[in-house]
């Protein structure tokens, strides 16, 4: 099977550390290290979120720069705190 772009589908088992959820922690073959799973409409939110910083920027509207700046803070912070704590229940090391 091939995917729209005509890249083969490979299937693989990873190892997962958390629900299968949005945001899911996991390990894919050949990873020393747990990964993030991002879902598509969760990333495409982070980048629109993105542009409307450099938005913001642009135009000097510094106040809500910083309000779209500590939204998105909270939001990636959230983010790597369930990947640390997934990593500790399972006594890995992070990896940074």
């Amino acid at each position: 099977m091939l995917t729209e772009t005509g890249h083969p589908i490979e299937r693989v088992e990873a190892e997962l550390f958390t629900d299968g959820g949005n945001d899911a922690v996991l390990r894919l073959p050949g990873r020393r290290f747990p990964g993030v799973l991002i879902q598509g409409d969760t990333l495409s939110v982070l980048q629109a979120d993105v542009a409307e910083l450099a938005e913001l920027c642009s135009a000097g509207d510094l106040e809500e720069a910083r309000n779209a700046a500590s939204l998105l803070h909270a939001e990636l912070r959230a983010k790597l705190e369930r990947y640390t704590a997934a990593l500790e229940a399972h006594e890995i090391t992070r990896p940074f």
